[in-house]
């Protein structure tokens, strides 16, 4: 078992090393020097004629999900003169934005494509990081054995309720996340469930720590954990550790990486998560299920929509 488990940690190293040349671990970035590079002629136009710099890019978010990528040149109460990337000028209606977002450099790609940040960031397959829902951002994410609601319950804090289409387990899920610096959170919680009325005498309780690095477009984290399982007048406990990271590589297609290792199984997931919308995305992979020496794939899919 101890060959399996390090087996199960070098797999999971490996996987995850194509997120070392992420941003997200300093320096500045091919986009963002195209962007110091190129972008002076258009700094300079932009700066003369409206006063605006290139760097400040808005996108801005319908009502219907569609989007929209340039520069305000001017707003009032009922609209907004807005260029756009390719220098038209519109006026958009107040009424029909819901929100808008403001475009760093380094979101933009090395083909000059705007990457903004993943909606669903502070989520893998099974696991969180150190990031916090942001304000209003609840959502649910659909699993093929149940759904699993997420919200923002203040600053910082989260709150979540999983299940399976039986109501078996029923699992109850909290975290408070705090940071650490520009690029490091981290975040305390815990996920208490019980049996309900399949099996009342049964109960578990899985307090975590997570540590991650990186923000809502690229991240990793490492987590750890002691699974407690009441049943049937038995206690049984077991540490539980995870490594997990998502790089959102392209306007539509994050790549996810999950994992849970304990002394009795392994659990690797990677996969791909397909961003219909900002308000909704659809996440697919295989998992690897790993004990005492026995391996069974898994299919995973999973459907994310904002609430």
């Amino acid at each position: 078992m101890q060959i399996d488990n390090q087996m199960s940690f070098t797999t999971v190293t490996i996987t995850l090393f194509y997120f070392i040349s992420s941003p997200i671990f300093g320096g500045p970035t091919l986009s963002q020097r195209l962007l110091d590079d190129q972008g002076k002629s258009t700094s300079k136009n932009l700066s003369h004629s409206y006063g605006i710099k290139v760097d400040s890019i808005a996108r801005i978010i319908y009502n219907n999900g569609e989007e929209i990528s340039g520069h305000i040149l001017d707003q009032n109460p009922r609209e907004i003169l807005f260029l756009t990337i390719d220098q038209r000028q519109i006026l958009i209606p107040q009424y029909v934005i819901k929100e808008i977002e403001w475009i760093n450099p380094s979101q933009i790609n090395n083909k000059g494509v705007i990457v903004s940040a993943d909606p669903f960031a502070t989520r893998y397959f099974l696991t969180t990081n150190g990031l916090p829902i942001k304000k209003g951002a609840h959502y649910m994410q659909w699993n093929l054995f149940g759904p699993n609601l997420q919200f923002e319950a203040g600053e910082n804090f989260g709150i979540g309720v999983m299940t399976t289409w039986l109501g078996v387990p029923l699992i109850v899920t909290a975290k408070k996340s705090f940071r650490i610096s520009e690029k490091v959170q981290g975040a305390l919680g815990a996920l208490v469930g019980s049996g309900t009325y399949l099996n009342p005498d049964f109960a578990f309780a899985l307090p975590f720590g997570t540590i991650s690095i990186g923000d809502r477009k690229s991240n990793m984290a490492i987590s750890c954990g002691y699974g407690t399982v009441w049943s049937n007048g038995e206690t049984k406990g077991s540490m539980i550790y995870s490594i997990a990271g998502m790089s959102k590589v392209s306007p539509k297609i994050s790549l996810i990486f999950d994992s849970f290792i304990s002394t009795n199984f392994s659990l690797i997931m990677p996969g791909i998560r397909w961003h219909q919308s900002n308000e909704k995305a659809m996440q697919f992979g295989f998992a690897s299920l790993s004990n005492y020496g026995n391996t069974i794939p898994i299919p995973m899919i999973q459907w994310y929509r904002r609430l």
